[in-house]
């Protein structure tokens, strides 16, 4: 089965007072590029929050968001009641000491000053915490179906590409016959123009055209280009992560289609030839995207 590495999910935890929203987005990476941003609220679970995305995602450069609305006044600012009546106190003696009347604007004075009011920090509550994980869990399952998904569209389009250099490959066969034969008349017209033939040791000739031939023979590339082209296949059905896999054996169809051109010494061949590297290179372009 072929996974995309790129995806997204998106999950929501609601509590009585908060309402958390969970993203989390994939690219194709290497391997596991994690970035993780959660409130401070959540801060200590960011290890675990870590450990479950790299376990339940293998690679990829992930990121993960984790952010709340506070739908209750849990958040809002308390009036520090003693640290106010300290301030009234000092200000009321500094005023009866320079014998100002400062009673009406006092209070909006104190409210500016440091501390006079109050946010305190909850602590996670562990059910909420286990509400949250559990949305995390499935944001990630969220996303793991999308990449399913995209990987329907890739795989199609590899058995596709991968068909194509199996069909170029049996056009090569239908001009083979003759082919080497017509570089050895090619060879003998040659050496009669430049050597002529007189002084010819035919037998030494015909051993050294046979080895010199030999080169030309691409037999063993087409065989091993048609049971690379089906490994990738095979492959392909196999469980992911395979991504790393199908680019390896890419590698070596690419190894096969190169020498077979070389090789080749034919302008029809070598014509087919290039449209094989044409669909090799699309299937490079998509396993660097596979899981």
């Amino acid at each position: 089965m072929i996974r995309s590495m790129t995806g997204y999910g998106k999950a929501i935890a609601e509590t009585p007072q908060k309402k958390i929203t969970i993203e989390i987005k994939s690219l194709n990476s290497k391997q596991l590029d994690l970035n993780a941003k959660v409130p401070w609220l959540y801060k200590e679970k960011e290890p675990e929050i870590r450990n479950l995305v790299s376990q339940m995602l293998d690679r990829g450069k992930i990121d993960i968001s984790v952010y709340f609305d506070i739908l209750e006044d849990e958040g809002v600012p308390v009036i520090n009641k003693s640290i106010v009546k300290n301030y009234y106190k000092q200000l009321k003696e500094i005023a009866g000491e320079l014998e100002i009347n400062i009673d009406d604007q006092i209070l909006p004075i104190i409210m500016r000053l440091p501390d006079s009011l109050k946010t305190e920090k909850p602590e996670l509550p562990e059910d909420e915490w286990n509400i949250v994980k559990k949305q995390i869990i499935e944001s990630i399952n969220v996303l793991d179906l999308y990449r399913i998904e995209e990987g329907k569209s890739i795989e199609a389009d590899l058995r596709k590409r991968v068909s194509g250099i199996l069909d170029s490959l049996l056009t090569v066969e239908t001009f083979e016959p003759g082919r080497i034969e017509k570089v050895r008349e090619k060879l003998i017209n040659i050496l009669k123009d430049n050597t002529g033939t007189e002084n010819l040791d035919k037998n030494r000739f015909e051993q050294e055209l046979i080895f010199y031939l030999e080169k030309f023979d691409i037999n063993e590339e087409k065989v091993r280009l048609k049971k690379n082209c089906e490994y990738f296949l095979e492959t392909i059905d196999s469980p992911s992560p395979n991504g790393k896999i199908l680019s390896f054996i890419a590698q070596e169809i690419g190894r096969e289609i190169n020498t077979m051109g070389s090789k080749a010494n034919d302008a029809s061949i070598q014509k087919l030839v290039v449209m094989m590297k044409d669909e090799l290179e699309k299937i490079k372009e998509q396993t660097n995207n596979i899981l």
